[in-house]
């Protein structure tokens, strides 16, 4: 089967190599320009090795874009982690169609940021989808789905890493069979039992809601895009943490305690205890560290500003 590819980062070369190790056909790769930072886009790379044609459009709606895109006969294109829009001739032109791959379980959240917000609304539960995609968002009808559990202290990077990448690489091999053997079905969603979610740009912390809701909120944005407090008026975000059910009289926001490894911020019914966090304009940082250099002491408060 002739297969065009779609997608960027380590996903996409991962599905990449997998397809390979399949004896896929894979005719052409498509990923985003090079970044301007000049880190090496090892899907290109894996893609060049095996002497396959890559495209780095700008923008693949771009009409030169499906016209070169013709040549190649694809039979079968494959989306792994696509950013970008990708026009209706292109999704429709292969005899096979488009298949893709999303992090949830569709109809539920739709977006760029489906696992942030599981994760922050507290779900026990998500999964992943390999959908047909149509002109939507997300909208198209659905090839296959695979739950997993999200535990309580899985964070944006363990669900992805851990659970949703590697099982979403067998997911879309597993597609590609059915397709070849001519039971893949195409379920339609309804859209009434879920819904579309901006992307998970910004989150602050408020201090005053339940430990629990705080904690969701942390590991819902760790590691991107972090979520924000404030220290003596600057912006500061907070990565890694554990929750402590530990509480008292101290106002929520206040820290009651430092260590070496980081330290405690008063929360409504327990407590955060702040290991890595990133002041504004600086790099990620260990909590104890950033304490210390920081002038941070026992009474102060965040959330403040």
């Amino acid at each position: 089967m002739k297969i065009a590819l779609i997608g960027q980062a380590a996903f996409g070369e991962k599905v990449l190599e997998s397809l390979l190790i399949e004896k896929e056909e894979v005719v052409v790769v498509y990923l985003p320009p090079d970044s301007a930072s000049g880190k090496n886009e090892t899907l290109k790379e894996l893609a060049v090795a095996n002497g396959i044609p890559v495209r780095q459009p700008v923008r693949m709606r771009d009409p030169e874009v499906y016209e070169d895109y013709k040549q190649f006969g694809a039979e079968l294109n494959v989306m792994a982690f696509v950013t970008d829009i990708v026009p209706a001739s292109i999704l429709n032109h292969p005899p096979l169609g488009t298949i893709q791959y999303h992090p949830s379980l569709l109809p539920r959240h739709r977006g760029a940021s489906a696992i942030n917000w599981a994760i922050i609304n507290g779900e026990t539960k998500t999964g992943l989808t390999i959908f047909w995609p149509d002109e939507g968002l997300d909208t198209g009808p659905i090839l296959l789905q695979k739950e997993v559990d999200i535990e309580p202290d899985d964070t944006v990077g363990s669900l992805y890493f851990n659970k949703l990448f590697p099982l979403g690489v067998d997911a879309i091999l597993e597609s590609i069979r059915l397709i070849k053997e001519g039971r893949a079905p195409k379920i339609p969603q309804d859209l009434s039992e879920g819904e579309y979610e901006p992307v998970c740009r910004a989150m602050k912390i408020d201090w005053m809601y339940p430990v629990s809701v705080v904690y969701n909120v942390i590991r819902g944005c760790n590691p991107s895009p972090g979520a924000t407090t404030t220290y003596r008026g600057q912006a500061v975000k907070i990565f890694d943490c554990e929750k402590h059910r530990i509480s008292g009289p101290q106002t929520p926001g206040t820290v009651t305690e430092i260590t070496e490894d980081g330290f405690l911020v008063a929360s409504s019914g327990g407590s955060i205890f702040v290991k890595r966090v990133q002041p504004a304009g600086g790099a990620k940082m260990p909590a104890g560290e950033f304490a210390r250099s920081a002038g941070l002491a026992v009474g102060d408060r965040l959330g403040e500003d």
